[in-house]
């Protein structure tokens, strides 16, 4: 959908939309009975959401492109994530309201476990305590390097920012994290040769960091991805004349959406809370971005039960989303994380989306297989929030 001609059609209006995101949403059948985690897991108030909903699964970027979570939330809030790239660094800075200046080099950090080889045994070491990343965040700020200011922050668990700061520096780098357990951490490379001195200092931080996490463990090394500058993006709010606010639990998706200009209230502890802070501010807003994160952590993991039991952890709080009285109320995710394959993969999302106006499915279960068969089919995301502000009633006729 072209922003432009949304900016053109949107009119005022005091509807309310909620957009729930179940990060890593879809899932993939195991093999023991053929089922995937939406359908082994009890939903029944998914499921009679899906009933007198529109539903169907969109695609994040395209047709097997397998999305990051800044793509895939971008297409959800309208944006086409092939025109608007926004590396991790960016996002998660963002997130911890880390102040990023013009021509800033951000990325994203994991602390990892390396064994005596120096292989990968673990990328998110152990999931480390906050704490922990704070205490090693703090020696690592220590580091410098001559030309350039190097500034590490925690996030939380095992991530960290790092910010690098300087004349003349580009993000055109190759990532430090091969994504693979077994691997050795890789060398950053400069994608042309304007980007060869940025990769030359961020290889010496990175060496730098070996030496001083060596005797730690499990956090005894560093991976690096996702090096971006700041981007100028569209403003959400004023494209489609929304008080827009998210409300998480993690700072990535609290970055994404400062980002596109929302309002990013500060963090949650758990779904409860979230839902406490989304009715305690629900006069304030119109637009409110929910994101949860425990489908796409288990699926990561690689537990189909955890997933499971996460499903069915917001199925028990779908009730107290619509005793808000949303005018629209969305629920899906940002991509899919099956728990068989332990990643994000390229296979659409389902949704659903509920309103006064919205013509219902006539499906009886919220799960992959069932979406596929409502009227839209599987649609590109970036067309979602249209389809939530027509049915909110904020548009206004296109043409004569």
């Amino acid at each position: 959908m072209d922003l432009t001609l949304l900016k053109q059609l949107v009119i005022p209006s005091s509807s309310k939309i909620v957009l729930f995101v179940a990060d890593g949403l879809g899932g993939l059948p195991r093999e023991a009975d053929g089922q995937s985690e939406m359908e082994i897991a009890t939903l029944p108030n998914l499921d009679a959401l899906a009933a007198r909903s529109l539903c169907g699964l969109i695609d994040m970027v395209g047709p097997g492109i397998i999305p990051g979570s800044g793509p895939g939330h971008l297409a959800l809030f309208g944006y086409d994530p092939l025109m608007y790239q926004i590396g991790r660094g960016v996002l998660e800075a963002c997130g911890i309201d880390l102040d990023l200046r013009p021509g800033d080099v951000a990325s994203r950090g994991n602390f990892c476990t390396l064994d005596e080889e120096g292989r990968i045994t673990d990328r998110r070491a152990g999931r480390i305590t906050t704490e922990t990343c704070r205490r090693l965040c703090s020696r690592l700020d220590q580091i410098r390097i001559e030309g350039v200011e190097v500034i590490v922050r925690p996030v939380k668990e095992h991530r960290f920012v790092v910010v690098f700061r300087g004349e003349g520096l580009s993000d055109a780098l190759s990532d430090s994290d091969p994504q693979a357990i077994g691997e050795r951490p890789l060398a950053v490379n400069g994608v042309g040769s304007a980007a060869e001195r940025t990769a030359a200092l961020v290889n010496q931080f990175v060496e730098q960091a070996r030496g001083i996490l060596k005797a730690e463990h499990p956090a005894n090394m560093i991976l690096l991805r996702g090096f971006a500058l700041p981007p100028t993006l569209p403003a959400f709010p004023e494209l489609l004349q929304l008080r827009a606010v998210a409300i998480t639990c993690y700072p990535m998706y609290r970055g994404l959406a400062k980002l596109v200009g929302m309002e990013a209230l500060p963090f949650c502890a758990d779904l409860n809370e979230e839902l406490r802070t989304v009715a305690a501010n629900y006069d304030q807003y119109d637009f409110f971005y929910v994101h949860f994160k425990g489908t796409d952590r288990a699926g990561e993991d690689g537990d189909f039960d955890a997933k499971v039991a996460a499903l069915e952890e917001v199925d028990r709080r779908i009730p107290d989303f619509l005793a808000l009285r949303p005018d629209v109320f969305i629920v899906t995710g940002d991509h899919s994380t099956p728990a068989v394959l332990k990643s994000h993969s390229w296979h659409p999302v389902p949704f659903l989306l509920w309103s006064r106006w919205s013509r219902s499915s006539g499906i009886s279960r919220f799960t992959e297989r069932a979406c596929v068969q409502g009227p839209l089919g599987t649609i590109r995301a970036v067309d979602l929030i249209p389809l939530a502000i027509a049915n909110a009633l904020r548009f206004k006729k296109f043409g004569a």
